[in-house]
């Protein structure tokens, strides 16, 4: 009897999020997959120095693009009201930024996937060697910083689109995401090239930057119930 009149857990909507981030964000997914494609097979029939320098660094910034279909499906949900239907089924806030979030890192595995699948495809077939170098810039900067990047942008974004309200001839900060989501990689580059002339290693810099970005990450998350009250996900229209 007390089963009867307990309260039902919401049904997960994680896999709803994730095909709609796909479908809404198929756009940007097809400009992130199609630039890195582009990259991976010119530079990869071109030379191992060019692929080697130019895949690890475009990488992150073109996977964070191609991620932009779950903050896509977070702002149109919360224009059109949708939060309210599910705040009022018990839906929390930090369930609604995780399955963004979740969806954010599965466009980034889909762009990742893909563009690396091809473009080492391509390298390999022409003869040339994963030499030690490459290998380390793809596992400890290109792919830790694509999924940091992309989800710093996705949280950001997420907050942002939450806490301000829409004015006429103007869009969503979708947009600038893009921009945001790329300032780590940008900001990590310049500073490998300062910490190169007082003798510091690139790999510490490295390591830094992604912790930095995914501690950021982390500490929006875990204030959201005090950063980001139920209200401010209602429709604001």
């Amino acid at each position: 009897m007390v089963a009867g009149f307990a309260a039902e857990r919401p049904p997960s909507l994680l896999g709803i999020t994730i095909r709609r981030s796909i479908v809404v964000g198929r756009l940007y997914l097809i400009i992130g997959i199609g630039y890195l494609l582009v990259f991976g097979i010119v530079t990869g029939v071109a030379s191992p120095t060019a692929f080697g320098s130019l895949i690890t660094l475009f990488l992150p910034v073109f996977a964070v693009m191609g991620a932009m279909g779950g903050l896509m499906v977070f702002t149109n949900d919360r224009l059109k009201g949708v939060f309210e239907y599910l705040i009022a089924y018990g839906v929390s806030s930090r369930r609604l930024f995780a399955n963004v979030l979740a969806a954010t890192l599965v466009l980034v595995s889909i762009v990742l996937g893909t563009s690396l699948t091809v473009g080492l495809g391509v390298y390999l077939a022409r003869g040339h060697t994963i030499s030690a170098s490459l290998a380390i810039d793809l596992a400890l900067y290109s792919i830790p910083m694509s999924y940091a990047s992309a989800a710093f942008a996705a949280t950001v974004g997420m907050f942002w689109t939450s806490l301000s309200s829409p004015r006429t001839g103007m869009n969503s900060p979708i947009g600038l995401m893009p921009i945001i989501g790329i300032a780590p990689s940008l900001i990590t580059i310049g500073c490998i090239q300062a910490a190169a002339s007082m003798g510091v290693s690139a790999l510490s810099v490295v390591t830094g930057a992604v912790l930095l970005v995914v501690a950021a990450v982390l500490f929006l998350l875990r204030h959201i119930g005090r950063l980001m009250p139920l209200e401010r996900l209602l429709s604001p229209t």
